[in-house]
């Protein structure tokens, strides 16, 4: 019998799982059609996961390595009648192309690694879905802890601004920037949130203000080159944000828009925090110059303009550790020195 990815966390009641296992079969929410349509892809072969991730059907860093470890599984069955050194072979190739699919965010590649340390150590072609339910299931623990430590620091009557989906659509439950106000609107806490549309896919307009209004959030959505003005007019109070990787120095790679808003931040004197489960921290990575930053397709941002155009159109930037006041994790917040305070908590 194969186990069900499911979210368990009362709040999310309204919003329709990432991924899920059904009578044997995988599948992903594809994002690219919400909040207009809730529709489900089916993902039975190594293309369709790489595609799926590569044109954003499913997107968010932790969701994109938990679906490439069911995608991997998926693969691993189709096999599982070979001998075991042809089966290793097969998944780690298929595993190689699947963390291709984009480069820069962490959680893909750690989910494979994971995935393929399991393989390994078996004396025979096995199941891999049940490991791959268990990083989703231990991903729902991470976004729980890191909405624990990140609670207090939504106070009544206060005014979140977040960039871009780091919400229950782009990993497992309660999300990683979303989980602390998940929980705080759970215990009553009344406050407001402010939402970039983040261009050019406006995953904040159609992801981030769809589910937390659907969660009953107070949610206002502006234009991306509004935050300023809504700072200068004291409107905010606190900025978190998600985060694709974090560096060993407490560089942040996120969604392009995310240096911009720090760098409002240090100017009006308004915290700036990062969400980020263990998954997501980068030791290995000295700083944010040696991350690969991923570009995408121009015609996501040309528009009208003319067809010669050129266009620049990365999909990360990043954020300097001295501009992060603190990045919660599910074991803590770390604060400067973040590269100590970062290995102190999670080494």
């Amino acid at each position: 019998m194969v186990p069900t990815i499911e979210t368990t966390d009362s709040v999310l009641t309204a919003v329709p799982p990432t991924l899920r296992w059904h009578e044997g079969r995988f599948s992903v929410l594809d994002q690219r059609q919400l909040p207009h349509a809730v529709v489900y892809r089916s993902i039975d072969t190594l293309h369709d996961g790489i595609d799926a991730i590569r044109t954003l059907s499913v997107r968010g860093a932790p969701a994109i390595g938990v679906a490439a470890a069911c995608t991997l599984a998926v693969v691993a069955a189709e096999r599982r009648h070979q001998d075991l050194q042809s089966w290793l072979r097969h998944i780690e190739s298929s595993a190689a192309a699947l963390a291709a699919a984009r480069p820069t965010a962490v959680n893909l590649g750690w989910a494979l690694r994971r995935m393929m340390a399991h393989a390994r150590m078996v004396q025979a072609p096995v199941d891999l879905v049940p490991e791959a339910v268990r990083i989703e299931a231990e991903d729902r623990q991470l976004c729980r802890g890191i909405g624990e430590h990140g609670q207090p620091l939504i106070r009544p009557g206060m005014t979140v601004l977040t960039h871009c989906n780091a919400g229950a659509l782009a990993v497992s439950a309660l999300g990683t920037a979303t989980a602390p106000l998940y929980l705080a609107h759970a215990a009553g806490t009344r406050f407001r949130v402010i939402v970039d549309e983040t261009r050019p896919l406006l995953q904040g307009a159609r992801l981030t203000a769809w589910e937390l209004s659907r969660a009953g959030i107070d949610v206002t959505l502006i234009c991306d080159n509004m935050a300023a003005a809504m700072m200068d007019r004291q409107c905010v109070d606190l900025v978190i944000v998600g985060t694709d990787r974090v560096t060993r120095n407490g560089d942040v790679v996120n969604k392009i828009g995310t240096l911009n808003l720090a760098v409002l931040c240090q100017h009006f004197g308004i915290p700036f925090y990062v969400a980020c489960p263990s998954s997501t921290w980068d030791p290995d990575t000295a700083t944010g110059a040696d991350v690969v930053i991923e570009t995408r397709d121009p015609n996501e941002v040309r528009g009208t303009a003319a067809a010669h155009v050129p266009v620049w159109n990365p999909a990360f930037d990043v954020t300097p550790a001295a501009l992060v006041t603190g990045i919660i994790t599910e074991r803590g917040i770390a604060r400067a020195p973040l590269e100590i305070s970062l290995q102190a908590l999670l080494g």
